[in-house]
C-alpha cells in the first residue's frame, strides 16, 4: 500500500460527491461546472485545509494526515463508518506485517457448534471473504464449498463467477456491489496480501461488473441485514442475517441466517433443511 492508494481513493470520493451533497451553493461557478463532482479547491475549503495540502494528498506526495484532517474529509465526502475506517487504513497503512497473512482455521469447538445449527444456515468467512466453514444447511442454500478447490472457496468469487449465484439472488447487483465494498475494506487492512491481488486480478479479467465496481469508492462492512433468495428446490426465501465477529479469532466472521417464524420463507427453509438432511444422509 502506498500513498498513491490514498490519493486514488480521495479522487474517487471527490468525483463521486455531488456539490449540493457537500454543501456547495448552487449558482455562480456551479452553473458552469465542467467537472464531475467537486473541485480540489472546494474540497480543501470545505475541509479547512489549503489547496496545496489537499493536492499533495491526492497526488500521493504527503504522508500521515492527522485524524482531524481525515475526519474533515470524511465529513465532506459523506463517508459512513466503513468508509471512514477504510480512509484511516489507507492514510496509516500497517507496518511490519507479513506479506502473506497466516492461514486461517475455524476452531473445532466452533465447527461443532455451527454444525449443530441444523435449522439455520451458518458459515464462517475469513480474510478476502474466504469461506472457512459452513454447516449442511448453508451449503444447501448457497453452494457446497467443500467440493471446490481450496483457492475457489471464496464468497466473492462465487458471487461473480458462478451462474448459480446470480440465480440465487433476485437482487444480485446490490448483493454483488456490497461484496466488492467488503473486499475493498479488507484490502485497506491487508494491503500487501498476494492472494488478495490474485483474486482481484482474476475477477477484474473475468467479470466486467466486478471491474466497474472495484474502480468505484464504495466500502461496506457486514453487520446485519436482509436478503432475498431463490432456491431451485424450494422456491423464494427471505433471510435475515447477523454477522458476528469471533473474539480471539482474528478476521473471522460468523454469519447466521434466520427467517421470520410462520412465514412462507420459514416454511421453505424448513423444507430445505429436510432436503439437506436426506441428501447428507
Amino acid at each position: 500500500m502506498t500513498h498513491a492508494d490514498l490519493g486514488d481513493f480521495l479522487r474517487r470520493c471527490r468525483t463521486d460527491t455531488a456539490p449540493d451533497q457537500a454543501g456547495v451553493p448552487a449558482g455562480g461557478t456551479l452553473a458552469t461546472r465542467r467537472v464531475r463532482g467537486l473541485r480540489r479547491e472546494e474540497v480543501a475549503q470545505l475541509a479547512g485545509v489549503s489547496v496545496d495540502y489537499y493536492t499533495r494528498l491526492e497526488q500521493g506526495r504527503h504522508s500521515s494526515p492527522s485524524e482531524a484532517v481525515l475526519e474533515a474529509l470524511s465529513r465532506v465526502f459523506g463517508l459512513d463508518q466503513a468508509g471512514r475506517a477504510h480512509l484511516a487504513d489507507l492514510a496509516h497503512p500497517p507496518r511490519h506485517r507479513d506479506t502473506t497473512p497466516p492461514a486461517q482455521r475455524v476452531r473445532p469447538a466452533m465447527q461443532q457448534m455451527i454444525a449443530s445449527m441444523t435449522g439455520h444456515p451458518a458459515f464462517v468467512i475469513g480474510r478476502r471473504t474466504d469461506v472457512l466453514y459452513a454447516n449442511t444447511l448453508a451449503k444447501a442454500l448457497l453452494t457446497d464449498w467443500t467440493t471446490l478447490p481450496p483457492k475457489h472457496r471464496n464468497y466473492t468469487r462465487w458471487v461473480f463467477l458462478d451462474p448459480a449465484a446470480r440465480a440465487a439472488y433476485p437482487d444480485w447487483p446490490a448483493v454483488a456491489a456490497d461484496v466488492v465494498g467488503t473486499l475493498r475494506l479488507y484490502a485497506g487492512r491487508y494491503p500487501d496480501d498476494p492472494r488478495l491481488s490474485e483474486l482481484v486480478g482474476e475477477l477484474t479479467i473475468k467479470s466486467p461488473e466486478f471491474r466497474t465496481w472495484w474502480n468505484g469508492r464504495a466500502v461496506h462492512e457486514r453487520t446485519h441485514g436482509t436478503k432475498r433468495m431463490l432456491h431451485p428446490a424450494v422456491g423464494p426465501i427471505t433471510i435475515r442475517y447477523e454477522a458476528l465477529t469471533l473474539p480471539g479469532d482474528e478476521d473471522q466472521t460468523l454469519f447466521i441466517y434466520t427467517t421470520d417464524p410462520g412465514s412462507p420463507s420459514d416454511d421453505n427453509l424448513r423444507l430445505l433443511a429436510l432436503y439437506a438432511a436426506e441428501t447428507a444422509g
